[in-house]
């Protein structure tokens, strides 16, 4: 028996799970316009486990979503991740931000993309296929009408990068899915589970967000 919180603050949306064997037995979460990532995150577990009449001692590892997504929200994320593994002396366990977001979806043919908006016209995207195995690495593009051209297969849009394709990539081969629009830690559970079955878990010392890119400050002239 495995107990695992799953934290995902990746996008907008403020997000933990308290797992059990791969099972969500409680989500808490929020997606709001201004990131409040920094005043509910440890609020939400806290109540998570309270409402489960579980302590921090009963965790046997924490998963938390590793990008791309927001450099604010996944430093939150991880840091509050990091943090207790380290206090717990417990396993921290990285889940790809992408595909946490494809799992959200259940299509029996075509493939998946899930995309998570950067600015413009650009996104964070993999390809799945239908049985969620990824068979397009992660990268940051910018959406044109060529975009996707050698897929032939349908292809089914979910998270809010996909909002912005509509009016570029039309309906058609193409189908999207407005009402998953962030990833959520209730997804994590069964990622973060296989992953704590095999010991696939990350150094609590060394490990950093995938940001994808880097992160930029603009300097007011």
């Amino acid at each position: 028996m495995a107990y695992i919180l799953n934290i995902e603050t990746a996008t907008k949306n403020c997000s933990v799970s308290i797992a059990k064997d791969g099972e969500t037995l409680l989500c808490k979460e929020i997606a709001e316009q201004g990131y409040s990532h920094a005043e509910k995150l440890h609020v939400f577990i806290s109540e998570a486990l309270a409402a489960l009449n579980l302590d921090f001692s009963d965790l046997d590892a924490i998963a938390v979503s590793q990008g791309p997504g927001s450099y604010t929200g996944l430093r939150i994320g991880v840091s509050a991740a990091k943090g207790l593994c380290y206090a717990l002396n417990i396993p921290l366990i990285a889940v790809d931000t992408l595909e946490v977001l494809a799992s959200a979806i259940s299509v029996e043919n075509g493939v998946v993309i899930p995309m998570i908006d950067a600015r413009r016209m650009e996104v964070y995207s993999a390809v799945f296929s239908s049985d969620m195995l990824k068979i397009r690495d992660t990268k940051a593009e910018i959406i044109t009408q060529e975009s996707f051209a050698e897929i032939t297969e349908t292809i089914h849009f979910i998270g809010d990068g996909a909002l912005k394709c509509q009016e570029v990539l039309p309906s058609g081969q193409f189908v999207y899915h407005p009402e998953i629009i962030y990833p959520s830690a209730k997804q994590m559970s069964a990622l973060s589970f296989e992953k704590h079955k095999k010991s696939d878990t990350v150094d609590v010392a060394y490990f950093e967000p995938f940001y994808l890119k880097d992160f930029l400050v603009e300097k007011k002239l």
